[in-house]
C-alpha cells in the first residue's frame, strides 16, 4: 500500500459525501463545488465542519478502517489489558509499531493529518466567508477543536509517554498549521504539539465564549465548549498536566449528570445525559459490515460478531464486585461446568445449558452466532449489522480524570470521594466505599477506570500513559486469552509502545 502525504483538500474529501435528509450530511456535490464556494458563506462552512464529523465514521485507507472506530478497537482495546477477542494476532500482539510499511501504522497518521488538513483550511478560510461574526467565531472553533483533538490521539500513538519524554523533548508528530505549510517539516517535540494543542483549545473555548453558541441537545455530534473542555482534560491528563486536567474535566463534565442504571444497560448506541460527544449514527448513514458496531455490538449479524465475540478479561472479571451493575455487562460462567465452554477463548459448547440460557436472556444475540463465557453485553446496535451512534466523551471519564489529577495532586481523600460519586451515587455500585490512599488509591483508579471505560477505546493507551505492564494469561493460568494473544508486554519493549512514523511520510518528506 502506498500512501503519500497529500493536502486533504476539502474539494476532495470533506465534500464527498453525498446527500442525506439531516444536515449532519448536509453537502454540496463535488462537482457542483470549488474551493472557492466551500468558503463562500458560513452556511457552507458549515457543511464543510459536518464533514469533518462525516471523517470520523468514514472508510479510509482500505476495508476495515472505519475511521475513529479503528483506532478505539485496533489500538485502545485489541492490544490491552482487559478485552479479549481472538482476531488480528498482528494487532492484539503489537507486531506492527516498528513496521513502517504496514497499513496499520500507516492508518492513524493517515485519518488524524485528513482531519488536521481540512480543519486547516477551515481555520484559514472562515473569517472571509460572508456572514454573521458569531458564526464564523463557533465555525472556527470547532475546526480548531477538531485540529486539537487529532494531534491530542496522534501523540499518544507517535509520541513517547510523558515520563519518558524528558519533559516533551523527544521528537513526536510533525506541526502542520497552516494550508501553506511546506511538505518538509520536520517532527516536532512533544511538549511544542502540546503546547500548540493548549493554544488551540484555549483560543476555541474563547470563540465559543464569544460566539454565545449553544449546541442544539439533539446534536451530539456538533462540537461546544464542553468538548473543547473535554479534549483539553485528556490532552493535560496525557501531559501529566494535573492541575490543567482537574480544571477542565470540572468545566467538561458540569453540564452532563450520569446516566441512570437503566441507560447504563441500554447498549451505548445512543447518546444519554452523560454524552459530551459522539458522532452520528443511522441506518441511512452507515459502514455496515465494517462500522465500530460491527465488530463490538453483540447482537450484530456480522461475521466479526457471530465468530469471534468480544470479550472481557476473567481475571480483570473476577475484581469487579457483585453489587456492581457493571458486571452485569458480561457473561459469568460461575455454576456451569468448564466442559461446557473453553477456558482459554471462552466459546460455549452448542446447546450446553450456557449457551441456551444466555440466549433465553439475550434473545437478539444472532441465532447462528457464537456464545462464550465472560462475552461482552454492553455494547449492542440499533439496527444490524452496525448502526450506532459512538460516543467520544463521556462525563464518567471526567470524573476518572479529576480522580487520577486529584491522586497526583496529593489530594488523596477528594480523590476518593470523586471516584465515590462516580460509582455509589451513580446507582453503579451502591455499596461502594473508597478510603484508601497512596499506590493502594492509584491502583483503585487503574481498576474502575478499566470498569467504567472497558471497550470504549481506552485500554491500551491508558497502559501505556502509567507505563503499566500488559498481561494476557491463557485458562491454564487463571486467564482466558487464546495461546495465540497470551502474551506478556512490559513498557520497554516494541519501541517504548511508541509507533514509529510512516513510511510513507518519510519518503514523501525529507526532513522526518
Amino acid at each position: 500500500m502506498k500512501i503519500k502525504y497529500i493536502k486533504y483538500v476539502l474539494l476532495s474529501t470533506v465534500l464527498t459525501l453525498g446527500a442525506c435528509s439531516t444536515d449532519y450530511l448536509d453537502t454540496t456535490p463535488t462537482n457542483q463545488t470549488s474551493p472557492s464556494n466551500v468558503f463562500k458563506s458560513t452556511e457552507t462552512v458549515a457543511m464543510a465542519i459536518n464533514g469533518l464529523a462525516k471523517l470520523m465514521t468514514a472508510q479510509h485507507i482500505g476495508q476495515g478502517y472505519n475511521g475513529e472506530g479503528t483506532i478505539k478497537l485496533y489500538f485502545g482495546e485489541y492490544p490491552g489489558n482487559n478485552f479479549r477477542k481472538d482476531v488480528s494476532a498482528s494487532i492484539a500482539n503489537l507486531e506492527n509499531i516498528e513496521n513502517t510499511n504496514s497499513s496499520l501504522n500507516a492508518y492513524p497518521w493517515h485519518y488524524y493529518y485528513m482531519l488536521i488538513t481540512n480543519a486547516n483550511d477551515i481555520i484559514a478560510n472562515v473569517d472571509g466567508a460572508e456572514g454573521p461574526v458569531n458564526d464564523k467565531k463557533y465555525l472556527k472553533a470547532q475546526a480548531l477543536a477538531y485540529r486539537s483533538y487529532a494531534y491530542t490521539m496522534l501523540v499518544q500513538i507517535y509520541g513517547n509517554r510523558w515520563i519518558d519524554s524528558n519533559n516533551g523533548e523527544t521528537k513526536s508528530v510533525v506541526l502542520r498549521l497552516s494550508p501553506n505549510d511546506s511538505k518538509e517539516l520536520p517532527l516536532s517535540l512533544l511538549k511544542d504539539v502540546y503546547a500548540q494543542i493548549y493554544k488551540d483549545l484555549d483560543l476555541a473555548i474563547q470563540l465559543f465564549g464569544e460566539s454565545g453558541y449553544k449546541r442544539e441537545a439533539s446534536k451530539n455530534y456538533f462540537v461546544d465548549s464542553s468538548v473543547a473542555h473535554a479534549i483539553y482534560a485528556r490532552a493535560a491528563l496525557n501531559k501529566q498536566d494535573y492541575t490543567v486536567a482537574l480544571r477542565e474535566a470540572g468545566l467538561a463534565k458540569k453540564d452532563y449528570p450520569l446516566m441512570s442504571t437503566t441507560a447504563y444497560k441500554a447498549g451505548f448506541g445512543n447518546p444519554t445525559s452523560e454524552w459530551i460527544w459522539s458522532s452520528y449514527g443511522a441506518a441511512d448513514e452507515q459502514l455496515h459490515y465494517y462500522s465500530y458496531g460491527a465488530y463490538m455490538a453483540y447482537n450484530s449479524n456480522a461475521g466479526a460478531v457471530r465468530n469471534t465475540p468480544s470479550r472481557i478479561s476473567k481475571e480483570f472479571y473476577e475484581t469487579i464486585p457483585g453489587s456492581d451493575i457493571r458486571k452485569e455487562l458480561f457473561i459469568d460462567p460461575t455454576g456451569y461446568p468448564t466442559k461446557e465452554y473453553n477456558e482459554d477463548n471462552g466459546l460455549t459448547v452448542a446447546k450446553s445449558q450456557l449457551d441456551k440460557d444466555i440466549r433465553v436472556k439475550y434473545p437478539d444475540i444472532q441465532s447462528d452466532a457464537k456464545t462464550a463465557a465472560y462475552m461482552q453485553v454492553k455494547v449492542k446496535n440499533n439496527t444490524n449489522p452496525g448502526v450506532m451512534h459512538l460516543n467520544h466523551f463521556r462525563s464518567s471519564e471526567m470524573y476518572l480524570i479529576e480522580a487520577e489529577a486529584l491522586h497526583f495532586l496529593g489530594r488523596d481523600n477528594e480523590s476518593s470521594k470523586i471516584l465515590e460519586n462516580l460509582t455509589r451515587e451513580s446507582g453503579r455500585d451502591v455499596n461502594y466505599s473508597c478510603r484508601k490512599t497512596g499506590n493502594d488509591l492509584f491502583n483503585e483508579i487503574v481498576k474502575y477506570r478499566g470498569i467504567e471505560l472497558w471497550g470504549e477505546g481506552f485500554d491500551w493507551f491508558d497502559y501505556k500513559r502509567w507505563n503499566l505492564t500488559i498481561d494476557k494469561k491463557v485458562g491454564s493460568k487463571g486467564g482466558n486469552a487464546s495461546p495465540t494473544f497470551a502474551r506478556k508486554f512490559t513498557p520497554e519493549m516494541n519501541n517504548k509502545w511508541t509507533w514509529r512514523v510512516p513510511k510513507a511520510e518519510s519518503d514523501y518528506n525529507p526532513n522526518i
